[in-house]
């Protein structure tokens, strides 16, 4: 479909699977089966159909809202969810959570967003297939779980990036490792922003005033809220070793600095005394010792030869070579 409306298709009845043109969405009763409309909420004509779809208010201002944060509302008998998403689209941060926003009841479900979201496209193509949820529950669950599997599998290309790393910083080749952790470390933080309300909307949606779950949707629910909640767990750790991982960086880096400071320190220490002699010696007045005779430089490197071996033998007897 055009003008906004991504999918409007329909999940139960005698035309399951079939897409609706704009006419037929227009003359769609609710005996005809379970319907869901996608659209781009940005686009005019979309947000047009959504305030005179006859939902009140509030579903249709969340429904259209730019700034979502995950939630669960119950709306009358039905629910407003606003979701995350990870950004698999091309060119685009995994991080920078895309959002869709659904109200659902036992009728019809809506759903928008602005960004395409890979998780709604694979639930929008098992339904053309006909092997999609023909409930609302279902239908609920069946986002929820790919959203959720996407960030699993998002999280664990950050575990081997991060175990990558770690090998790196044990290894000792540190180069431009900084910045790589500083960016996972960015990305784990912005990934938790939205993975902790998120899995309070899951939970809410396991209460018992939700009544769009069935017995076996509210188990597949509660399964994948366990998956989120892993995940979570999975996220803080790798967040955790993430900030180890620095400061080991950080310690290694430090150490290095040290010991180039502490050798300067010691080349310092050493000439410091030659330098005064040198400079005593060099003063351009009378009574310098030695100026008529031929051997006192000879003499004097001699002396400075031997200050500098006796300086060596004090510093390594003392442990500081």
């Amino acid at each position: 479909m055009h003008d906004g409306f991504i999918y409007s298709l329909v999940l139960s009845g005698a035309k399951a699977g079939s897409s609706l043109s704009p006419e037929e969405l227009e003359n769609w009763d609710p005996n005809d089966g379970l319907i869901w409309i996608h659209l781009r909420y940005r686009h005019k004509k979309a947000r047009h159909w959504v305030l005179n779809s006859g939902l009140n208010k509030v579903e249709s201002d969340a429904l259209l809202a730019q700034d979502t944060r995950p939630r669960a509302v119950l709306a009358g008998e039905g629910v407003l969810l606003a979701l995350r998403g990870v950004n698999l689209n091309p060119n685009s941060a995994p991080e920078d959570m895309v959002a869709v926003r659904i109200y659902a009841d036992k009728q019809r479900i809506i759903s928008t967003c602005d960004r395409e979201l890979l998780s709604v496209k694979d639930v929008a193509e098992l339904i053309m297939e006909g092997a999609g949820p023909t409930t609302t529950g279902d239908f609920i669950v069946a986002v929820c779980e790919r959203l959720t599997t996407r960030k699993v599998d998002f999280i664990d290309t950050l575990e081997e990036q991060l175990s990558e790393l770690e090998e790196q910083v044990v290894s000792g080749n540190v180069k431009d490792l900084r910045t790589d952790i500083a960016e996972l470390r960015r990305q784990t933080v912005a990934l938790r922003r939205y993975l902790g309300p998120q899995k309070e909307a899951y939970l809410k949606m396991l209460a018992e005033q939700f009544v769009l779950f069935n017995e076996p949707e509210r188990l597949k629910m509660r399964e994948t809220t366990d998956k989120l909640i892993r995940t979570i767990e999975d996220l803080d750790a790798l967040r955790d070793r993430a900030n180890v991982t620095q400061e080991e960086l950080l310690s290694q880096q430090s150490e290095q600095l040290n010991k180039r400071l502490y050798f300067l320190s010691l080349v310092s220490a050493i000439f410091l005394p030659l330098g005064f002699l040198t400079g005593l010696l060099g003063v351009n007045i009378g009574g310098i010792p030695g100026a008529d005779n031929t051997w006192a430089f000879a003499t004097f490197c001699g002396i400075l030869i031997s200050l500098v071996a006796l300086q060596m033998a004090l510093f390594y007897r003392f442990k500081w070579l």
